[in-house]
């Protein structure tokens, strides 16, 4: 999986004060931040790792709930798109 750096250093530092100028903790630059180490850094990208694996199995778990009562219904998402209440 590939973590979105500005997403762990937002969750870290919240309140900004660093910015970031490639894609590793060796690029980011605190300015008004009391820098964090590299091992809360690590712990940061794990945690928001986890973060997003469980976001995207609710995801997948809603997803498949409704997918289960519109089969019980006998229809499919496309069938909820060409009656143009599909959304995506």
């Amino acid at each position: 999986m590939s973590i979105d750096v500005v997403k762990v250093l937002e969750m870290l530092l919240p309140k900004g004060g660093w910015a970031l100028s490639g894609d590793k903790f060796e690029d980011v630059q605190f300015i008004e931040a009391e820098p964090i180490t590299k091992a809360q850094f690590d712990k940061g990208c794990q945690d928001y790792a986890d973060w997003k694996a469980e976001q995207d199995a609710a995801k997948a778990a809603k997803k498949a709930a409704a997918e289960a009562k519109l089969a019980a219904l006998g229809l499919t998402t496309d069938d909820l798109k060409a009656l143009g209440l599909g959304g995506n």
